[in-house]
């Protein structure tokens, strides 16, 4: 299902860039400008495939996407996760063919801009493609994070480490406080993310429960002791480089 989306439904992306730049308001206004349907998409949907050659990004308006590679015998490696706000696949506008698939893990609306008004808007604000440019780069250091997890961290320590890094992620759009959000994340998709067994999955979460750490439970997570979590995966949100600067 797609239609025209609303006048505010930019503002999404709007939020996302201002936690890491500040924008004019002459650069909100051209954002808002921008050609764009919505798409609706249930749990499992594919957004885009691996192969594809797209025409248009999609930035998510509500509900979670992964981006992720399949294997022989239907194995899955995920190799991210996103909330609402981002694009998870800003690069196609340069990289023309999909090496990866983009999927829904639940009911989610995407706003689907095309690829030449963002090379147009880009071309008009360099201001606007040098945060841009700065978010691509900000998805690199979480992949050389999430690499630096499945090499030499603990299956216990990726799982901390994953969980503080969606907490800011979600708090920093303003989806989570007070420790908590909602997280509707299966164990077969920390798993896949993790490079675990199911089996393995639901023994940590078993022992950060008993730990008083986490709570995951009925696609809610609940950090109980956030400076312990942190510890335990020797958490650096630096990373992230969430602070705002001028672009």
């Amino acid at each position: 299902m797609s239609s025209a989306p609303n006048d505010h439904s930019l503002d999404m992306l709007i939020c996302r860039l201002e936690i890491i730049a500040t924008l004019s308001e002459e650069e909100r206004a051209a954002i808002r400008s921008l050609p764009a349907k919505t798409r609706i998409l249930n749990a499992g949907q594919d957004i885009v495939c691996d192969g594809d050659k797209p025409s248009q990004s999609c930035l998510i308006l509500n509900g979670w996407a992964c981006r992720y590679k399949l294997l022989g015998a239907g194995r899955r490696q995920i190799l991210s996760f996103h909330i609402p706000g981002d694009i998870p696949d800003l690069h196609s506008l340069h990289i023309h063919t999909m090496d990866h698939s983009l999927a829904a893990l639940k009911e989610t609306t995407v706003v689907l801009i095309p690829h030449d008004s963002l090379r147009e808007l880009t071309a008009r604000f360099p201001g606007l493609a040098a945060i841009l440019w700065r978010e691509t780069l900000i998805d690199a250091a979480v992949f050389r994070e999430w690499m630096t997890g499945m090499g030499r961290r603990t299956a216990y320590e990726r799982m901390a480490h994953l969980f503080c890094e969606l907490y800011l992620r979600l708090q920093a759009v303003g989806l989570a406080q007070s420790y908590h959000c909602v997280l509707p994340i299966t164990q077969v998709d920390l798993a896949d993310a993790l490079g675990l067994s199911n089996v393995h999955v639901n023994r940590v979460l078993k022992e950060m429960r008993e730990q008083n750490l986490v709570t995951l439970r009925g696609g809610s997570l609940t950090i109980e002791a956030w400076d312990e979590l942190m510890r335990a995966c020797e958490f650096d949100p630096a990373y992230r480089h969430l602070e705002k600067r001028a672009s």
